[in-house]
């Protein structure tokens, strides 16, 4: 790649960080080049690249975050391209930090709403990369609790008599730096949430993502900066981890999985500020899901395991069904029988165990009979049990309520691609064709991808009478 003209002075920074890593010049051109490749970058740097750079010459683009991010895997600690004594970039890396504490982590999430709600279409780009989920899934599973989130107000101070003081600098004003945060704020982010969760059931979420991403930066944004308690804090930490949550995934819907991957980082880190290792472990998972969309069954399995073991048995039943089905999503796309079997199997007896006046937290209770059937029809088809498969699609169509569009869409497909590996053809394809119609009517990459997924299992029909028939009523769709 073109380098930018020498300057004089060599970077004493980049030479004394690369013999604490114990690298050599040849060894780290091949790192920045093996990153550069996760992102679909052909970089082909050398050793002499590197003694450019010791001498003083600036690599461009977003090559002095990959070397960063080359260096923080092999210390252990987060560099930054300043940090070696290069100019800073947008940096690709950018949202896959996890955050040393409250404050960096909002500093972070905010980048990437603003950033997000403009016009950085490039964002939207940047690809999804695996090794990415390493270091903030084991940051999470050993990461203590932050002492404190409050903001705006100093600490509470406990004599020895036990009665909490409250200290009071000379000239303080009673309400403190920025707007203080209320109950009925945070009761505002959840409406908000729940809001927006309808949108994206229903309608894909393409349609209010962006009106999200603007909230986010317009409202959430302001009250993270404003003035609050610890325990005001740590809820509005979880209606915070709860929204960006949401905005990731609605950014996996439009196939913005880079973009996605990120919002799901800086959740989890989040929800660790609101101190909810539950809620955690449901962002794990839902990172899992998008692995296991992307085909990356073995990263799926570790996230889900890693969220497993940081709630422990603690979780709720419901928790624990999900944890479990997540695992088995990975087994399945490996084509692992017995593994995917015995998480299925964990994922029922869980379910079974819920009690009805068990306190179940809000994101957790779309996790029914009606979504464990959907997860065993998933698995069966992947795992081409398509009799299996099509028994459960069709039990997980029947009880789950029509709110869940897509859903709905995802198991109807899913029910054809069984009745397709069972030879009844023409069921397969009225089943597709139906779903072919509501992705239609839908803001969602995934969808498509659905029935793309389907169409391309048609191909060895494709001279039949039901194929064509199927084809020219979705071609009568665009």
């Amino acid at each position: 790649m073109t380098e930018r003209p020498a300057q004089r002075t060599p970077n004493r920074q980049l030479a004394a960080l690369i013999a604490e890593a114990g690298f050599s010049n040849a060894g780290l051109a091949r790192r920045v080049d093996q990153l550069g490749l996760e992102h679909g970058l052909d970089l082909r740097y050398d050793k002499t690249s590197v003694t450019r750079w010791l001498r003083g010459q600036q690599p461009r683009g977003t090559t002095p975050a990959l070397i960063a991010e080359v260096f923080t895997r092999r210390l252990g600690r987060r560099l930054s391209a300043q940090d070696l004594g290069l100019d800073a970039c947008a940096p690709v890396y950018a949202g896959l930090e996890f955050a040393a504490g409250p404050e960096e982590a909002v500093d972070i999430v905010s980048g990437l709403w603003r950033k997000d709600s403009g016009s950085h279409a490039e964002l939207r780009k940047i690809a999804f990369t695996p090794a990415g989920l390493v270091v903030p899934s084991r940051d999470w599973l050993i990461g203590r609790p932050d002492d404190r989130v409050a903001r705006g107000e100093p600490p509470v101070r406990i004599p020895p008599q036990g009665r909490p003081v409250v200290p009071r600098q000379r000239g303080q004003a009673e309400r403190g730096p920025g707007q203080r945060v209320t109950g009925g704020d945070i009761a505002a982010l959840a409406s908000v949430g729940s809001l927006f969760r309808t949108l994206d059931d229903q309608y894909g979420g393409g349609h209010a993502r962006q009106a999200l991403v603007r909230y986010l930066e317009h409202e959430c944004e302001p009250m993270l900066r404003g003035t609050y308690g610890e325990t005001t804090g740590r809820r509005l930490f979880a209606a915070a981890a709860d929204l960006t949550r949401l905005a990731g995934w609605t950014s996996y819907d439009i196939a913005a999985h880079g973009l996605a991957q990120r919002y799901f980082v800086q959740a989890l880190r989040l929800a660790q500020a609101a101190g909810d290792r539950a809620y955690g472990a449901y962002v794990l998972v839902t990172m899992s899901r998008q692995a296991v969309y992307l085909g990356h069954g073995r990263e799926a399995i570790q996230l889900a395991r890693v969220a497993q073991q940081g709630v422990g048995a603690s979780a709720p039943p419901v928790v624990q069904a999900l944890l479990h089905s997540a695992e088995a999503r990975g087994h399945g796309v490996l084509g692992e029988v017995r593994a995917c079997t015995a998480s299925l199997v964990r994922a029922e007896r869980a379910l079974e165990a819920a009690r009805p006046g068990d306190e179940v937290p809000h994101w957790a209770r779309f996790f029914d009979e009606a979504q464990l059937a959907d997860e065993f029809g998933h698995c069966h088809r992947d795992l081409q049990q398509f009799r299996a498969a099509a028994q459960h699609a069709e039990r997980s169509l029947q009880l789950r309520a029509p709110a869940y569009a897509r859903s709905r869409l995802f198991c109807r497909v899913v029910l054809a691609s069984a009745r397709l590996g069972l030879g009844e053809l023409d069921q397969a394809c009225s089943l597709a064709a139906e779903a072919a119609g509501q992705a239609a009517e839908m803001r969602s990459v995934r969808a498509v991808e659905y029935v793309r997924d389907f169409e391309r299992r048609l191909e060895p029909y494709k001279d039949a009478a039901p194929v064509r028939s199927y084809r020219d009523k979705v071609a009568a769709l665009q």
